[in-house]
């Protein structure tokens, strides 16, 4: 018995001589020192503190870029200066949509509830403050929010939708504001640094910076000439005040332009508008709750020689001052006229009640008329005076056109209006315009939602021809609507 038991033990002294052999030729002294540290049972194996010396110096000093810190210093000043004048805006209200039956006709028109944002700056110390008019367009409430978290209700003084501009006058009980200073637009030049200041995304006010890419920049034959800059402008910034290194508004920010329709983003361009066209908007609004345009009574056509007239309104500036069709406009009060836009620009901008110097081409000659400007009244309220009479649903089931509102994203475009969502194959629209068309315009009145178009259309349509202009395919184009012919009841 003695016997067997040392035998088993020499038998496991040799097995753990040979693994113990094998064990150091394959893992050498290192294995030792392994199997020594678990040897707790498996633990893991205890850290050893490691050394790090952190610098304690930047590798310039200030002394160094001087130039820049001075700079950096600026911009903050100018950051705090400014921002306490940029407001938050909220709003609700509600949005038009056609009820249809079931064969496609129209059975009226219902409300849904709608809410928006965007920003605005306030220009005055009793609180008047000018955003985009898309911002509070069809919006019956509106909320004002200051950058220190106060927050006031606002009422809408008026607005000026070719323009995109709104008016907005926060209800407080005699409490001063701190309004900036407008900046003379005449003098931006392309170059210059900017910043754009908005809430874009609902965080707050946030400022951006960048340069006046362009100066004349227009995205339809509608609207007047924009600025177009780098300055990073995304949804929620849309009424917010461009700056220039006073601080003062040179633009309020409108737009960027996307190629991408479905899925819109800032692509460094972006628009906003002069601000001297701002303050006379403004100024217009406080005085008479209205914009006013100056207006000279034609249409016109680009040829290769210019401007010509094509039509001339009777009764108007141009009529009394001596055009006639097909004269081609040459120079308008000292400015050499080289597009409709421009003319279309100067007209609008003129004092009401200005005689002006027009050197037109006739037939070869070169003639001088002096036209004195008016008041540009909306063809639309023109027509809707004279189109009472007519059933408004029946006007618009004949044309046979159905219409969305832009979503936010497609707004952030940089063209206002509505999109097309259907034809009727028996309206008088079925040959002209096709679902996804974006209609910008009627009868050279911008459309910010469907309200608005069903509004200008039904009333113009009802007594007269209707011009529709609108984006296919990122161009823009017209249509001419003939009037919708009455019932031969109506005409008894």
């Amino acid at each position: 018995m003695q016997q067997g038991i040392r035998r088993l033990m020499a038998l496991v002294a040799v097995f753990a001589v040979a693994f113990g052999a094998v064990y150091l030729i394959r893992n050498g002294t290192s294995g030792l020192s392994r199997l020594w540290d678990g040897r707790g049972g498996g633990s893991a194996p205890q850290h050893r503190p490691e050394r790090a010396t952190l610098p304690d110096r930047p590798p310039l000093e200030l002394g160094d870029v001087e130039l820049l810190a001075r700079l950096d210093a600026e911009y903050s000043k100018l950051t705090e200066a400014v921002v306490p004048s940029v407001v938050s805006i909220d709003t609700a209200g509600e949005r038009a949509e056609r009820l249809l039956d079931g064969w496609g006709r129209q059975r009226g028109i219902r409300r849904v509830p709608t809410q928006g944002q965007g920003s605005g700056v306030i220009v005055s110390e009793e609180g008047h403050v000018v955003t985009n008019q898309h911002v509070v367009s069809g919006q019956n409430q509106i909320q004002i929010t200051l950058f220190d978290g106060k927050i006031y209700p606002a009422t809408l003084i008026g607005q000026d939708p070719q323009l995109d501009v709104a008016v907005l006058k926060i209800e407080s009980q005699g409490e001063k504001f701190r309004p900036l200073k407008f900046g003379d637009s005449s003098q931006v030049r392309r170059g210059q640094i900017v910043f754009a200041i908005g809430n874009p995304f609902g965080l707050g006010e946030t400022i951006t910076q960048g340069i006046i890419s362009a100066v004349e920049r227009s995205l339809s034959d509608t609207q007047r000439d924009l600025f177009q800059t780098d300055a990073a402008i995304n949804p929620g910034n849309s009424g917010g005040p461009l700056v220039n290194l006073q601080g003062e508004i040179i633009g309020i920010n409108s737009a960027i332009y996307t190629p991408d329709r479905a899925n819109p983003g800032f692509q460094g361009v972006g628009f906003s508008i002069p601000s001297n066209d701002v303050k006379d908007t403004l100024f217009a609004i406080l005085e008479r709750g209205r914009p006013v345009r100056g207006y000279l009574g034609m249409r016109m056509a680009e040829t290769r020689y210019g401007v010509s007239v094509d039509y001339i309104a009777p009764g108007g500036p141009a009529e009394a001052a001596g055009l006639k069709e097909q004269d081609i406009v040459q120079s308008y009060d000292g400015d050499k006229v080289t597009s409709i836009n421009q003319l279309r620009t100067l007209v609008q901008r003129t004092r009401i009640g200005r005689k002006v110097a027009l050197i037109v081409n006739r037939s070869g000659q070169q003639i001088a008329l002096e036209p004195v400007i008016t008041e540009n009244l909306p063809e639309a309220e023109a027509a809707a005076s004279q189109g009472k009479t007519r059933d408004t649903t029946e006007v618009l089931n004949a044309i046979g056109v159905d219409v969305r509102e832009l979503s936010g994203q497609e707004r952030m475009m940089g063209v206002p209006g509505v999109v097309v969502v259907s034809v009727k194959p028996e309206g008088l629209a079925k040959d002209h315009l096709q679902a996804d068309d974006v209609i910008v315009a009627v009868n050279q009145n911008t459309v910010r939602n469907a309200w608005e178009f069903f509004q200008y259309l039904s009333s113009s349509a009802a007594v007269q021809d209707t011009t529709l202009h609108y984006i296919r395919g990122g161009k823009f184009a017209r249509v001419d609507l003939p009037m919708v012919p009455r019932k031969a009841e109506e005409g008894k």
